[in-house]
């Protein structure tokens, strides 16, 4: 398994929960379920650009302001309960169905494993909670507690502190090719995790680890 000094830091939202659980309410509310992940992708660049620019958004705003002007580019426009609904169904996503075996196989080899997300502490907690996976996380930990999103250095970095390890000794698991850049350009390690429609970016250092699932990882990394 891992050498005894690596943390597993873990992304969230599509790594280990799958968004497309929202599908219904996009489809619903803004008439085309295509839109959720466009949302997601919106939600990102507002993020990314503040930081960018030297500015803090957290999570959470940006997904307000995202399903704002997506419905403005759409033409349509969403009732506040609609929006909340969107919101608060980020904190109730369901696991991939690969994922609690997963993680439960690295845990009970030793590894300690924590979460790592943009989204806000409250908001990972709901959703680690919702989907039966806290009891397998030894640390939740979010950006948001170093107030710069990944994949600026400030939160893998985090991770390496919390856990008294050197930045090498954090090996990010993601699904996101940005993810993973951001982790290996702070001198972390990094798995991909290839879930549907997700790829690893041609540019910059690469991960020593691609799998389709986390019950790959398992046996990769042992």
């Amino acid at each position: 398994m891992s050498h005894v000094d690596d943390v597993l830091a873990f992304d969230v939202n599509e790594t280990l929960l799958d968004l497309r659980a929202l599908d219904e309410v996009f489809a619903r509310t803004l008439g085309d379920s295509a839109l959720r992940p466009a949302w997601f992708q919106q939600m990102l660049q507002l993020a990314f650009v503040a930081g960018l620019t030297g500015a803090y958004v957290d999570f959470t705003t940006a997904q307000r302001a995202a399903l704002r002007m997506l419905a403005a580019r759409t033409g349509k426009r969403l009732a506040d309960h609609e929006e909340e609904e969107i919101v608060v169904g980020m904190r109730r996503l369901p696991p991939h169905p690969d994922v609690r075996a997963g993680l439960l196989a690295l845990r009970e080899a030793g590894v300690r494993q924590v979460t790592l997300t943009n989204s806000p502490l409250d908001v990972v907690r709901d959703q680690l909670e919702f989907a039966g996976l806290l009891d397998l996380f030894d640390d939740v930990l979010s950006a948001d507690e170093v107030k710069e999103l990944k994949p600026g250095p400030k939160p893998y970095r985090l991770v390496a502190d919390r856990h008294g390890v050197a930045i090498s000794g954090v090996r990010l698991v993601a699904a996101h090719a940005w993810d993973v850049s951001g982790a290996l350009a702070a001198g972390a390690k990094a798995a991909f995790v290839a879930r549907s429609g997700m790829v690893p970016s041609p540019l910059g250092g690469q991960p020593d680890v691609i799998v389709d699932d986390l019950r790959q990882l398992v046996q990769r990394l042992s």
